[in-house]
């Protein structure tokens, strides 16, 4: 793929970007943790005491100044290209996580971040070029053509529930960032687009959109281990975002077979990555428990037994002199 000045433009922002949006998931994380241990009600039970803790909005204005970045960038270059870059926010997350909030993550997973990172690599070397665009319109009957409808299968309450509405909503919001980017940059050429109402249209979903993605990302962190949560979210919002392009945009139309087989061996390669991370957790996880008197519960149950809900269990607790928020910390962190 040969880098045009608009590609490199849009590269380096989209690497902005994801630093920014890594950062934000951990300080968003410190917030609700937070704000949690003040009201005793977290954000993955229905509790919205994190929008009174300063520090939850510092991550939330540290992720719009990411946003800014990639929605400037998808204005520049494919969403194939810079889609995948994202991938560079699960290194910034993992990391920043094992340190700040000492989620360990073990050699498997470096290895699974890196596996990301190569497979974004390989999608990125055979992304296919923009396609050149001349008006909000030609966006408007792209996106209203017939297409087939990808439903994402949500089954038990699990990781994959809050992090696959949240990559639905996101996928979505990218194809209207797409469209939005290229009119305010053909209006700023001196092609006024915003005399369409289509272009007000997509603006309108891209606010529908990101309200929802933030409501279920703040779930999604709250009740699971941040090193899980960013590489699966990363995996299927990349996933639905280039199937999308792919069907609107029609960025395959021009390629090899060659070309798109070595994307999807990318994608491939990212998906193992991110199976060695959570296979990761869930070692850490059966290591916490190994010699221990007691086995894993679910969030749900673990949430009422910090709660109260058993009161033998909190008894125990107190005659072995450990502090309930503690514990539950020590709990959302195995969750």
């Amino acid at each position: 793929m040969g880098f045009s000045k608009d590609n490199l433009k849009g590269f380096v922002l989209a690497l902005l970007s994801s630093g920014f949006i890594g950062a934000s998931f951990i300080i968003k994380k410190k917030g609700l943790r937070r704000a949690a241990a003040a009201s005793g009600v977290r954000a993955g039970y229905g509790g919205y005491s994190y929008l009174l803790e300063p520090l939850w909005w510092l991550g939330f204005i540290t992720m719009i100044v990411g946003e800014i970045a990639n929605f400037v960038a998808y204005a520049f270059a494919p969403a194939v290209l810079v889609t995948p870059l994202g991938a560079l926010s699960i290194i910034v997350s993992a990391v920043l996580a094992h340190f700040i909030l000492k989620e360990r993550l073990h050699r498997l997973g470096v290895l699974g971040c890196v596996m990301c990172i190569a497979g974004s690599i390989i999608i990125v070397i055979h992304a296919p070029k923009e396609h050149s665009i001349t008006s909000v319109l030609e966006i408007w009957s792209m996106a209203t053509q017939p297409v087939f409808h990808f439903a994402p299968q949500c089954g038990h309450t699990n990781v994959l529930v809050f992090t696959g509405i949240c990559s639905l909503m996101g996928s979505l919001s990218v194809m209207s960032v797409k469209a939005l980017g290229t009119a305010l940059k053909l209006t700023f050429e001196g092609k006024n687009q915003l005399i369409y109402p289509e272009t007000w249209f997509f603006m309108l979903v891209v606010a529908t959109c990101v309200i929802t993605q933030m409501n279920y990302l703040n779930k999604a962190l709250d009740t699971f281990n941040t090193a899980v949560v960013s590489p699966i979210y990363y995996v299927m919002f990349t996933t639905l975002a280039i199937i999308a392009s792919v069907i609107m945009f029609k960025d395959w139309d021009d390629q090899s077979g060659g070309a798109i087989l070595s994307e999807i061996c990318g994608f491939i390669v990212v998906l193992c990555g991110t199976i060695l991370l959570h296979s990761t957790k869930e070692f850490e996880r059966s290591s916490s428990f190994r010699g221990g008197s007691y086995m894993p519960v679910s969030p749900s149950l673990s949430a009422r037994l910090c709660s109260g809900g058993n009161g033998e269990l909190e008894k125990h607790e107190e005659e072995d002199g450990s502090p309930s928020e503690e514990i539950c910390l020590r709990r959302q962190e195995l969750y």
